[in-house]
């Protein structure tokens, strides 16, 4: 089963260690998926976030977790048995990984990682060089409690083996995003680079998702508003008015490849005002 994951790293035609580097934490994203759906996972799960923006839409940038929410709210989640058949599956595509339960029962996110250092001496690599106790990292979150509101869709996948995710529409994906750009404590340049594809793409929040979101937590929670497109316009031109823009470019940099890096000169003020114009 190797084979099905050289393959697929040739087909990506990294050009240096960086990129090479990527690539494999994406395929092995991409095989962790399978052997969760097999484990019956997207039963209860939805998968959410950049990483599946990236593998179910096709966004341009590197994302380096795995997040997801469950669809029916249950504290008693526990990671420990999908963890279990996570490892199960890998073994079988050759891969000698190893998974940790890094979860507080006491946390609505509960956060486990996957590390390998088994995928990269089994392969064929024209750059990356790790060295010999370095391991690939995946993180892996999952809200156990999440807002009300979400929409869910399900999207076939072919590698490494024909599955079926369950995930977010692209809507209430969309909201979560907006609710991490006006709650998140500090900057993530990643956050507003999405945002921006967001708004290409003409996707409009689900702002009944939005509300629930902001209501449950972040500075607005338990507060009585009306979460409209001219409230949100409002509190984003807010928002980006008080952002150091060149930390926020320094964040995503290294994430996106190098023909969209001449465009992070356009991050200010003006253009993401700009852009919040154009909100749905």
């Amino acid at each position: 089963m190797i084979e099905l994951i050289q393959q697929r790293l040739d087909s990506y035609k990294t050009a240096n260690p960086v990129e090479e580097e990527q690539a494999i934490k994406e395929i092995l994203q991409e095989v962790a998926l399978y052997t969760l759906w097999r484990a019956r996972f997207f039963e209860v799960a939805a998968f959410q976030g950049g990483t599946s923006l990236r593998i179910l839409h096709g966004l341009p940038r590197f994302s380096e977790d795995l997040d997801f929410i469950l669809k029916v709210p249950d504290p008693g989640f526990e990671w420990h048995g999908y963890l279990e058949k996570l490892l199960s599956g890998l073994q079988e595509f050759g891969l000698r990984s190893e998974a940790f339960d890094k979860s507080r029962v006491d946390q609505r996110v509960r956060k486990a990682q996957l590390k390998d250092n088994s995928v990269c001496n089994q392969l064929d690599l024209a750059f990356y060089r790790g060295t010999a106790h370095q391991k690939l990292k995946v993180k892996l979150e999952i809200d156990v409690n999440p807002a009300e509101g979400s929409g869910f869709e399900y999207t076939y996948l072919d590698f490494p083996l024909d599955f079926e995710v369950c995930h977010q529409d692209l809507s209430s994906n969309f909201s979560l995003k907006l609710h991490a750009l006006l709650c998140r404590p500090y900057l993530k340049g990643r956050d507003w680079y999405d945002f921006n594809w967001y708004v290409k793409k003409h996707i409009q929040p689900n702002y009944t998702h939005l509300q629930a979101a902001l209501y449950q937590y972040g500075p607005w929670e338990g507060q009585t508003l009306t979460i409209d497109k001219a409230w949100l316009a409002h509190t984003l031109l807010g928002k980006v008015a008080a952002i150091n823009w060149t930390e926020a470019v320094e964040d995503v940099a290294r994430f996106i490849n190098a023909a969209e890096q001449q465009s992070l000169q356009l991050w200010s003020e003006r253009f993401f005002s700009s852009k919040i114009e154009h909100l749905g």
